[in-house]
C-alpha cells in the first residue's frame, strides 16, 4: 500500500477535528471580546461627538485590535488545518 495515502487520510482527519474544536473554542473568545469592549472596561461606544473628551487615540486603536481577535482566530484555524493538509502533500 501507498504510505502517502495512508498520511493524507489521517492528516485529513486531524485536520478536521482540530477545525472543529476551534470553531466550537470560538463561542469562549467572543464574550471575553464583548467583556473587553464594554463601558466598564475599554469604553469602545464612548466617542468624541457625544463627549467633548472622547477616548483617546491609544484606547480607540486598542478597540480594533480586540474586534479582530474573532477574525484572527479563524484565520488562524483554517491555517493550521490547511497547513496540516499541506504538509503531508510535501512529505
Amino acid at each position: 500500500m501507498n504510505k502517502k495515502g495512508q498520511t493524507l487520510g489521517i492528516a485529513v482527519i486531524v485536520a478536521i477535528s482540530i477545525f472543529i474544536i476551534g470553531m466550537l473554542s470560538i463561542n469562549y473568545v467572543k464574550p471575553v471580546v464583548t467583556i473587553a469592549r464594554d463601558s466598564s472596561h475599554l469604553d469602545c461606544s464612548n466617542s468624541a461627538v457625544d463627549f467633548p473628551e472622547g477616548i483617546s487615540d491609544g484606547t480607540k486603536l486598542t478597540c480594533l485590535v480586540v474586534d479582530l481577535v474573532v477574525p484572527y482566530f479563524i484565520v488562524l484555524i483554517l491555517s493550521v488545518a490547511g497547513g496540516i493538509i499541506t504538509a503531508r502533500f510535501l512529505i
